[in-house]
Formats: C-alpha cells, sequence, structure tokens
C-alpha cells in the first residue's frame, strides 16, 4: 500500500492504467460509474486504447428508508434480494413502484449521457469497472451483480482506493480487484485527493464524447 494521494482523479486513472495494462490484448470494456468514475475510466480507456461506456446502477430501497438496499437496478437488469424482501413484508405495489421509479432514472441518465441505444453487448467481453474509490461498496456491489447478469467472460474491478475490509469482501465477487490504496483507518474518499470537486453531467459527457473519438482514432491508425 503507497501512502501518497492523488493530486486528482486523472492522474489516479492514470496510475490505475499501470497496473491494468496486461488486459490490453483482452480488448477490455471499461465501464465507468458516474459521475465520478468518469475521469477514472477516461484515463483507463486511453492508455488501454478500449472503449469507454458509464454504467448507471440505482439502489432499489424500502418505502420507508431508500438507503436499506434491497435490490438494484442497471442497464436492462432487475436483481432483488427475495430474502430481504419476505423478512420486511413490503407490498408487492409498493415494490413495483419504487422499481419502475429507480429504472425511469436508470434510463433518464443513459439517455443523457447519449448511451441509451449505444451499450454494448457484454456477453464473452472482459469488463473492467471503474470509480473513483469505493467507500460503503453498496453501489459497487450492486453495480457487480448487474453486469454479471450481463454475462461477461470477465470482470474487473478497479478503483484507486478503499477500505482494507470492503475491498477484501468485494474480491470475492469478481475475476480481479485492483485497488491502488487500501487504508486500514478509512474516512472518506476524497481525503485521499488534493482536488476532489464534484463531477457534473456536462463533464460526463464531454469525456465520453472524447473517448470516443480518440477510441476511432485508434481503430483507423491500427
Amino acid at each position: 500500500m503507497k501512502n501518497t494521494m492523488f493530486s486528482n482523479r486523472f492522474e489516479a486513472g492514470r496510475e490505475l492504467a499501470e497496473d491494468l495494462k496486461s488486459y490490453q490484448t483482452d480488448k477490455p470494456i471499461i465501464l465507468a460509474l458516474p459521475r465520478g468514475g468518469v475521469p477514472i475510466g477516461y484515463e483507463v480507456a486511453k492508455i488501454l486504447k478500449a472503449s469507454l461506456y458509464v454504467f448507471v446502477v440505482r439502489k432499489v430501497g424500502t418505502p420507508w428508508n431508500p438507503e436499506l438496499g434491497i435490490g438494484a437496478v442497471a442497464s436492462g437488469v432487475q436483481i432483488l434480494d427475495h430474502e430481504s424482501l419476505s423478512i420486511l413484508g413490503i407490498e408487492a405495489s409498493e415494490l413495483e413502484e419504487i422499481i419502475e421509479r429507480e429504472q425511469r432514472e436508470v434510463k433518464r441518465r443513459q439517455k443523457l449521457y447519449g448511451q441509451d441505444e449505444d451499450f454494448p453487448s457484454l456477453k464473452g467481453k472482459t469488463v473492467i469497472l471503474v470509480d473513483d474509490g469505493i467507500a460503503t461498496g453498496v453501489t459497487t456491489r450492486a453495480a457487480i451483480q448487474a453486469i454479471k447478469h450481463l454475462k461477461p467472460s470477465k470482470l474487473v474491478l478497479a478503483v484507486p482506493v478503499g477500505p482494507l475490509e470492503t475491498v477484501n469482501g468485494l474480491s470475492k465477487l469478481v475475476d480481479d480487484l485492483i485497488c491502488l490504496e487500501t487504508p486500514v483507518d478509512f474516512y472518506a474518499v476524497s481525503a485521499f485527493y488534493l482536488s476532489f470537486p464534484q463531477v457534473s453531467d456536462e463533464e460526463v459527457i464531454r469525456l465520453l464524447k472524447k473517448a470516443k473519438e480518440e477510441r476511432k482514432n485508434d481503430v483507423a491508425g491500427s
């Protein structure tokens, strides 16, 4: 484990890409969790000469506590914890309403980012899921579960920083996990960055467009 801070997300992405170079020959698909993961994914995709997409995942919470996750929805995927549903006794109509709302939000964001019709098939592909860091791991876990339903041949999780215990737990769910910083004393992802501004939707769109143009140039020049 290093004992340094990252200047910003772009530097962290470049450092992460160095540890992912062995996957370049797999022609991986880079999936970034928006919005903070997109600058990371941009640098990884650029260095690995890979395609970059966002992967929008929304947690399904209970009617009385949206933060209490009982499932997740993502692009074409719905996952529910049926044991929790049974214990909590949530009405089917209530659950359906929550799922529909979150699915609409997934579609809205995918459309906003210009990827509602552009998202690739992940079946049989090597997928690298990236974010700017892991805190509780709830969103990351939901994303992993959702991506697995899309049947990639290999799923790699790559982040600059995350708490040791959480990282160890997530490592059991993927084929490979790369995390540059795994501090035992973890407070917040932002604590490991000198500059950690909020990433706007406009910045996400700009980086996705730039990555797509650069990828076209790579293909044309190869």
